[in-house]
């Protein structure tokens, strides 16, 4: 089945060791799916939250549709992802240790369905992230040494 990319959270992979990935399905009105089309969907400051054995979705921002009116929905609302019992099961199990959290990390159309692709995170600390932008800063100037060293 195809899959084409709506939306990437850039933070996920800078603030977060993902251990683990899922894909889940995501409740969005009319609307909403219409301005996604669009590509009008933002992940940046969004994250995943258990409640009431049933998993929601903050801070994913959708613009209202332009043509919309009175059936536009609030830009920020919660959403609800659609995951079975064990799925919800196994990530509240997760999330209660130290330090886990549900981070979302794309949104993309699989057919004509709109998923989330979920990872279970680690946050990292400062000194990690400052290793992880020295480690692909060596490697940028590697490829950039290699390019200009077969251009000779």
């Amino acid at each position: 089945m195809n899959t084409k990319l709506i939306a990437k959270n850039p933070t996920a992979y800078h603030n977060y060791t993902i251990e683990d990935k899922l894909e889940a399905g995501i409740v969005l009105s009319g609307t909403e799916i219409k301005s996604i089309r669009k590509g009008k969907a933002n992940l940046k400051d969004s994250y995943a939250i258990i409640k009431n054995g049933e998993v929601y979705i903050l801070g994913m921002h959708i613009s209202p549709y332009e043509h919309g009116n009175i059936f536009n929905k609030d830009p920020l609302r919660d959403r609800k992802l659609l995951l079975n019992k064990r799925e919800i099961n196994k990530l509240f199990g997760l999330t209660k240790q130290k330090g886990y959290s549900l981070v979302p990390i794309s949104l993309y159309f699989k057919g004509s369905l709109v998923k989330v692709e979920l990872g279970i995170g680690k946050g990292k600390k400062l000194y990690d992230k400052r290793q992880d932008i020295a480690k692909k800063d060596a490697e940028r100037r590697i490829n950039q040494a290699m390019k200009q060293r077969y251009r000779d």
